[in-house]
């Protein structure tokens, strides 16, 4: 997500000095940030650290005169690809809900025609109270997005639902507002993520290296592009996306019975995730006492779950495979493609200095019937778009 325009809220909640976080991500990102803010909201943030990193003039008086020809809350309602308030307290809960505009925010709000994110953070009582939730449906009945809000503790002492969700989990849920080529609308596409874990025993497990980024990304930009995603993810230490269904796993067992109940459904499957080839014989009830002498591992094949796609592949579904050598491997994975029956493999390699496991930049290579087509050092991110514009966008 770069050069949109951003138009961000803050309301006189707490976690409004977390806002500084998102702005600052959005401006980094090539994004045009706006912010207004209430008067409550200044108790908590100063206007000068939010124009600081925002590069933008802070809006908070409906009547300050600057001199501008143009009228700024319609300016801006133009102006805007997505409006978010964050931290949203019940008080503009209530406003917006019922078309209150008594004050620049509330009127820019209101004269939008973008996408909107609520992002709801108070006490849990004013949270859960039946006069908030109402207020809340009825965003959503006319059309704007509502944030869950994190449970953990709150700043009054309470623990419970209430807290902000973090700056990453609203700037993925922005993310996912901001793209207006929706090509993949309609479509269903599932996707494969992170390592599994193939456990010896109740303490120790075989598994890889993946951290997930990959197929995350590849989820989410999915899901930017109007597709109903579906995730598929091992243990990994990334926030769930919005607006996806993660079904998690652990064993290969587990993503071979998950992806393989849902092939039919699907349009597209992608599978990223880094699958075990083999799992232990049996898995002891208690932990392995350790003893004099060589351990040996009976260890036995897990479903081949690429290969079960391939042979049962639907009439104009596409299957995506990857494949991670650490030689020979466009060699390696143009074998993969024919013997799966896949329509693409991307080939990574982890010898590439800033491609591979636990960073966020990927050189890989999508395989083909028709060849090779190498696309460089790119972030992980930009990786997952190219990926899905060469795969799956029709000329």
């Amino acid at each position: 997500m770069k050069n949109k325009c951003i138009a961000v809220g803050i309301t006189g909640g707490i976690a409004a000095f977390k806002i500084c976080s998102l702005v600052s991500s959005l401006k980094k990102k090539g994004n045009d940030v706006i912010v207004l803010m209430t008067k409550e909201a200044e108790q908590f943030v100063t206007p000068l650290t939010l124009q600081t990193l925002s590069g933008n003039k802070v809006i908070t008086d409906m009547f300050t005169v600057d001199y501008t020809p143009d009228v700024h809350h319609i300016s801006i309602a133009k102006k805007a690809d997505v409006f978010v308030i964050a931290p949203a307290t019940a008080n503009i809960i209530a406003k917006i809900a019922n078309g209150i505009a008594d004050d620049m925010l509330t009127s820019t709000f209101l004269a939008a025609g973008c996408p909107k994110l609520i992002v709801p953070a108070m006490n849990t009582g004013m949270l859960e109270n039946p006069i908030t939730q109402d207020n809340l449906e009825k965003c959503r009945h006319y059309g704007m997005h509502i944030l869950d809000s994190a449970s953990g503790y709150l700043a009054c002492g309470d623990t419970g639902k209430g807290r902000m969700p973090e700056p990453s989990v609203i700037m993925d849920a922005i993310e996912s507002l901001a793209e207006t080529d929706r090509w993949l609308a309609g479509k269903h596409v599932l996707v494969t993520a992170g390592p599994t874990c193939e456990a010896l025993d109740p303490v120790r497990y075989i598994t890889n290296h993946s951290s997930g980024k990959m197929g995350y990304e590849l989820a989410k930009a999915a899901r930017n592009l109007g597709a109903k995603v579906t995730l598929v993810s091992g243990k990994t230490a990334l926030a769930e996306p919005v607006g996806i269904e993660t079904i998690p796993i652990e064993s290969a067992a587990d993503l071979a019975d998950a992806v393989l109940s849902r092939r039919e459904e699907n349009d597209v499957i992608i599978m990223a995730a880094a699958v075990a080839d083999y799992t232990p014989v049996t898995k002891d009830d208690q932990k392995i006492k350790k003893s004099e002498g060589e351990f040996a591992l009976p260890l036995k094949r897990t479903t081949d779950v690429l290969q079960a796609l391939g042979e049962n592949k639907k009439e104009g579904q596409v299957l995506i495979g990857f494949a991670m050598e650490t030689q020979n491997l466009l060699e390696n994975a143009q074998k993969k493609l024919v013997a799966k029956n896949a329509d693409y493999i991307v080939a990574n390699s982890i010898a590439d200095a800033g491609s591979g496991f636990a960073v966020d930049t990927n050189n890989v290579t999508i395989i083909s019937k028709e060849g090779l087509n190498p696309l460089g050092l790119l972030s992980k991110e930009e990786t997952a778009e190219k990926i899905l514009e060469f795969c799956l966008k029709e000329d």
